[in-house]
This record gives C-alpha cells, structure tokens and sequence, in this order.
C-alpha cells in the first residue's frame, strides 16, 4: 500500500500544472482552429504602485483614501460653530460698550445710578473672552474624534479596533454636547432681549419721524422711558429720551452700530445652537455604530476562535490518521 501511494505521489508531481492563461489560450486555439495563431509574449508584473498610468495612480489612489477619512458633517458643524461663536463673541462685545455709551450720554448722567449695570456689562466682556477660548479648543476636540472615528470605523489605517475607553469618550462627548446645547439656547433667548428694547426705540423714533412737521408739540409727548426695562433705577435722571432728544438719539452712529450688531449677535447664538444639535447628532451616530461595531468585532473574534479550534482538530486528526496507516 505504500508503494502505490508513494508511485501515485510521483505521478501526480510529474504531471504539469496548466495555469489559468494557459487555458485561455487552448480555448483560443480550440474555438478559431482555422485562424492565425497569435503571439503571446511575457508581459512582466508591475512593481510597486506604478499602474499603467506611472505614479499617478498610486497618488490618486492616495488621495482618496485620505479623502475618504475626511469626516464632511463633523467639518461642517465645526465651520458653522467657529463663525457662530465669532459672531456672537465680537459682535456682542462691541456692542455693549456702545450700550454703555448711550446710557451714560442719554439715560443716566450720573455714574452711581448705572454702576451695576457697568459692572455686569463688563463681567459679560470677559465672559465673551472665555466662551470665544472654551469653544475654539472644544470645536477643534470635536473634529478630531470625527477624523478618529470616521478612520477608525473605515478601517483606513489599519485593522479596526474599539475599546470601552473609547466609547466612554464617545458617550461623554455626546453628554457635554447636549449641556451645551441647553445652554446656547438659554443664550439665544437672552441675547434677543436687546435686540427687542432696540427695535421697541427704533419703532418709536420712525413714528416721531413720519409725523409731519407742524406737529411738533405731539412729538414732544412721544417719549422711551428705559426704567421700565429695569436695567438702571427708577431715580436715575433723565431716565427718559423725548421728541426731539430721541429723534436725535437714534441718528447717533453709536444706536445704529448697537442696534445692528446686537442682531448679528442673536443670530451668531442661534447659528451656534444649530450647530451643536448638529454635533449631537454626528456624536450619536458615531457612538452607535462603535457600540454595534464593538459587537460585531467581539463576535467576529469568537468566529476565527472556533474556526481555528477546529483547523487544529482536524489537523491533529490528520495527523492521527496518518500515524495509524
């Protein structure tokens, strides 16, 4: 029995192996017998990443792949949130140093009347500062775990792999986001309140100014108390702006530059709340698909565990088999 397996082992090396084109071209022959025998000639392997091209390929095979890391939602609401920010930040920042302008010109001559309300506008500037710093470094944190994760899920650099660390990271980035969310539309809603006593001032001096001009004694009782807003005291003086003084309030370049910027800066804060709930929704979406990658890779390797349990068993049993004969 060993001398016929080992003949037939000898058998089986001395036959020669017919290779796929070598197939294709006894096809060939087979199907135009009566035709012209073509010439194959050895074409040699290109090494490398040189394509039929030279190097362009592998350079725009390059490029593509590092286009395809890019993640395009999360740049998009970091963009969004960088000139949100901006707008709110600078925009507000001049604008209140006109406000305090127009208060000490117009409304409260007197320094102690509007102290506090110097005090706050100046606590809101350096807050300014703090939340223009904060949301840089946070919108540049977010981008960087879109590029992590859109890399890590696309396998771009390497085998993918995902820890409890990680989606832990994920999850906290996913909570931070909603705070703040939550709080950008506590500062969307207070940031219209300006824009509203403005517009309110606004409205008032286009009625002074669309009466005719022998009405003046009716202009004069056309007034805008801003004690009522109960932003300076009731005992401040003047306290109030009428007729003529009003009119005259409102062509200063300083109302106008206020008025105009505080609107910007509401719309800064809105641009910046859409641009969280858009991060939210990126950081939710890259949490759930870590978790049910992790899943998928957790059972992936159970699968090449048992799958190599039972190569080595039947191996072994190979093994035993050929022991015994």
């Amino acid at each position: 029995m060993e001398t016929a397996a080992e003949e037939n082992t000898e058998q089986s090396q001395e036959k020669k192996v017919i290779t796929r084109p070598e197939m294709e071209i006894g096809r060939y022959q087979w199907m135009y017998r009566n035709s012209r025998l073509h010439q194959y000639h050895h074409v040699p392997a290109l090494r490398g990443n040189v394509g039929p091209l030279g190097n362009h390929q592998g350079c725009f095979e390059c490029c593509i792949k590092c286009l395809g890391g890019v993640p395009y939602a999360s740049l998009v609401a970091t963009i969004l949130c960088f000139s949100g920010v901006a707008l709110f930040c600078g925009c507000g920042h001049v604008a209140l140093a006109g406000t305090i302008t127009i208060l000490e010109d117009r409304f409260s001559r007197n320094a102690t009347d509007h102290a506090l309300l110097s005090e706050v506008i100046k606590l809101m500037q350096y807050v300014i500062y703090g939340i223009a710093s904060f949301f840089f470094l946070y919108g540049i944190i977010l981008l960087a775990e879109g590029f992590y994760t859109t890399s890590a899920v696309k396998e771009l650099h390497g085998e993918f792999k995902t820890t409890i660390c990680g989606r832990c990271i994920s999850g906290m980035f996913v909570f931070l986001t909603y705070i703040l969310g939550i709080a950008w539309l506590g500062v969307f809603g207070f940031s219209a309140v300006p824009v509203f006593m403005f517009y309110n001032i606004w409205s008032t001096c286009e009625v002074i100014r669309s009466l005719p001009a022998n009405m003046t004694a009716s202009a004069d009782q056309i007034c805008v108390d801003i004690r009522q807003y109960g932003i300076i005291p009731w005992n401040a003086v003047p306290g109030r702006a009428c007729g003529s003084a009003l009119a005259e309030m409102c062509n200063t370049p300083e109302f106008y530059l206020s008025y105009h910027l505080f609107i910007v800066a509401c719309a800064g804060a809105g641009a910046t709340v859409i641009a969280l709930i858009h991060f939210l929704m990126i950081l939710s979406s890259n949490w759930a698909y870590l978790k049910d990658a992790s899943k998928m890779q957790a059972y992936q390797d159970i699968k090449a565990k048992e799958e190599q349990e039972l190569q080595d068993i039947q191996s072994r049993s190979k093994e035993q088999l050929n022991s015994y004969t």
